[in-house]
Formats: C-alpha cells, structure tokens, sequence
C-alpha cells in the first residue's frame, strides 16, 4: 500500500458542528509509464462542511476540482491543547476526478465512489 504525507500550510477547524478547512502543500502525479501521460493534482484542500478534498489539476489554479469525497462517518476527532487530529476519513474518488484520471492514462480503471483510501491530519496550532 502506498502511503503519502502532505504539509498542512494553513486552516481552521471548528469541532461542533464540525466545520474547517485545512490547506496542505504537495501533490500526486499520476503517470501511465507505457504512454508518458500524466496528471498532476496538488495543493490539496480539505472542506469538512462539504466533506471534499479538492486539488488544483495539472498546476492550473484556476482548474481547482473536487478530487475526493471524505466519509466521515467513522472518523474520529481528538483535540489536544495545540492541535486537533482527524483520523479514518475514507476517501471516495468523484465521479469527476475518476473521469479525467480515465480520459488522460487511457484506461477504465477509475470510477466515480471507488474507495481510493483512509486519511488522517493533524492541523496543529
């Protein structure tokens, strides 16, 4: 399994009702090795109000789409004096993201809902 770490750079989180985002540095480029075709999706942003993580594709700011649905329905919320720390957020490709990733590698691979993960963050302050 592969396991991937992104600098939180900024952001806020409201417990209850549970509200926030948390802005995070980095990316994933996803590569098709045969062909050499990528895409790249970066700068990642977590909304726990709409419960998405969105990324700006291919390093287009104005090309910010919705990469991840986040399931919290299981997840856990643990504040310490300094931080707060969301752990076991599914997350569930978009139908969206799942299309371009598809369209640019030339495959079927990728679907709308397929469970892509678990993520945890720890936004400190």
């Amino acid at each position: 399994a592969a396991r991937f770490a992104f600098p939180i750079t900024g952001g806020w989180v409201h417990l209850s009702p549970l509200a926030g985002t948390i802005r995070h540095a980095g990316g994933i480029l996803f590569v098709d090795a045969a062909t050499g075709k990528s895409i790249k999706v970066s700068r990642f942003n977590i909304n726990l109000h709409l419960g998405t993580l969105t990324g700006i594709v291919n390093g287009n700011p104005k090309a910010r789409v919705a990469i991840f649905r986040l399931g919290l329905k299981h997840a856990t919320l643990t504040a310490g004096a300094h931080s707060v720390r969301a752990a076991g957020i599914v997350l569930r490709l978009t139908k969206t993201a799942a299309g371009a990733l598809n369209a640019t590698l030339g495959t079927s691979l990728f679907s709308g809902g397929l469970e892509f993960g678990t993520a945890a963050t720890t936004l400190r302050f």
